[in-house]
């Protein structure tokens, strides 16, 4: 597929880098020199030195003979206006990120497929549902959901007084016969495990679990968690994406929201009348103090700086909160954040690639997801008739090595995937695989 990429900053970068593994042909533009020259390093693409909305620009791109525009600069009228000269020139779709949500409102009356955009997408909207979610997961790292939650993939990190540390995946797979569970990844000193039945769980592993609902709490005790209940939360940063999450937990629970600009928390407390909204600066432990965090169950930093949020995450769980999450925008955090007791982090860019890549693959695939920190992605396919995936049992089946079939959902109903089970067509099938091994899994549901 050829796919031009306009504004190369962590979104566009981030973007390229998972498209361009995939043998994409990938354009990117941008007028910063700098940041063309670095995703030229960093990935095999074309860049172009330009403005997105120039006519010329897009020309020499050749935009006529591309399938796919993505447009992700952090300017919105640039996007919208680029998507829009792109359908024009003869590019088949276009994408554009937005900032403003009153576009995706269906009540706005405004038809933007008609006007050239196919896909619009809202970077801080994604992370708040995110938040949100793992929020109501309380003792997970990560949660995805898959048709309907009728199977989940969870992300938990062991304690050491964990039941199944020092077992083997198989002993413990053999002594839980009557649960459904599965694991499909273990994520370990920076290097994730396509794990095999004598590996064994250790102290600090965050394990990734497939499941179907009424295991959720049995793979809690097996990790030495339990799921409990949040009644207080407490976020700071009043931006965008603090303001979503304050608005759809605050009906749930007792929320309070700070924000350290006096005209800013005025505005949000008119706006949120189930917050309480605090003036003050969320690094100041005595307001912390004050303001009852000793009694929150739960911290969600969401400034723009990424390193507000770590450091009052590490005070807020040094002061006894049940779970703390980052907003965290330098990838390069990723790995630190695992091992100084953070409990979970959102990632505005690598959720905004995930679903850009999941339209690009809609119809090939139904869904494609990365999670931060790991080397491995999720994937849901719908198994095709006469494809290989449906030959075999999936023990006879010659998978490619770092890939594993965790479940699958037929006639609505989730399966966890075993020795014996064969997919038949229309199975909707969820795969975990680390990149390398992408290429060669897609032939077996190929028809």
């Amino acid at each position: 597929m050829r796919i031009i990429i306009t504004g190369m900053g962590d979104v566009g970068y981030q973007l390229a880098k998972q498209l361009s593994s995939e043998s994409h042909d990938i354009i990117a533009i941008d007028t910063n020199h700098e940041r063309l020259s670095y995703s030229d390093q960093m990935a095999d693409i074309l860049t172009i030195n330009g403005s997105s909305t120039s006519v010329t620009t897009l020309k020499t791109a050749n935009v006529e003979k591309t399938d796919l525009l993505v447009a992700v600069t952090s300017n919105e009228e640039i996007n919208i206006t680029t998507a829009i000269l792109a359908k024009k020139l003869g590019a088949k779709r276009t994408i554009a990120r937005i900032s403003n949500a009153e576009y995706l409102d269906p009540e706005a009356g405004i038809n933007f497929t008609e006007l050239g955009i196919d896909f619009m997408i809202y970077p801080e909207e994604l992370a708040a549902m995110e938040t949100v979610n793992l929020i109501n997961r309380t003792a997970a790292t990560d949660v995805l959901d898959f048709e309907g939650g009728k199977l989940s993939v969870v992300g938990i990190r062991l304690d050491k007084n964990a039941p199944v540390i020092q077992k083997k995946v198989f002993e413990v797979a053999q002594e839980y016969q009557n649960i459904d569970f599965r694991v499909v990844a273990i994520h370990r000193n920076f290097r994730t495990i396509i794990p095999s039945g004598s590996d064994k769980f250790l102290p600090n592993d965050q394990v990734f679990v497939i499941s179907k609902p009424q295991g959720h709490e049995t793979i809690l005790k097996l990790a030495g968690k339990e799921n409990i209940k949040f009644d207080n939360i407490m976020i700071l940063g009043g931006g965008k994406i603090g303001r979503r999450v304050a608005s759809l937990l605050s009906d749930k629970m007792s929320v309070k929201l700070i924000d350290s600009d006096p005209d800013k928390a005025f505005e949000l407390a008119d706006k949120l009348p189930n917050t309480l909204v605090i003036k003050g600066d969320g690094r100041d432990i005595d307001l912390l103090a004050q303001e009852g965090i000793i009694d929150v169950d739960a911290y969600v930093a969401v400034t723009e700086d990424a390193e507000t949020n770590l450091i009052s995450c590490l005070m807020a769980k040094h002061l006894g909160v049940k779970k703390a999450i980052a907003l965290v925008d330098k990838v390069d955090y990723i790995p630190l954040t695992q091992t100084i007791g953070l409990d979970a982090l959102i990632n505005k860019k690598l959720i905004t690639a995930n679903n850009i890549v999941r339209f690009i693959k809609k119809g090939e695939l139904l869904s494609y997801s990365t999670l931060e920190g790991i080397d491995a992605v999720l994937l849901e396919y719908t198994a095709q008739p006469g494809s290989n995936i449906t030959e075999k049992n999936l023990a006879e089946l010659d998978l490619p090595k770092g890939s594993i079939i965790g479940g699958y959902v037929r006639n609505d109903e989730g399966f966890i995937g075993i020795g014996d089970t064969k997919i038949i067509a229309g199975d909707k099938v969820v795969v975990f695989s680390l990149p390398d091994a992408v290429k060669k899994l897609e032939k077996f549901f190929e028809r």
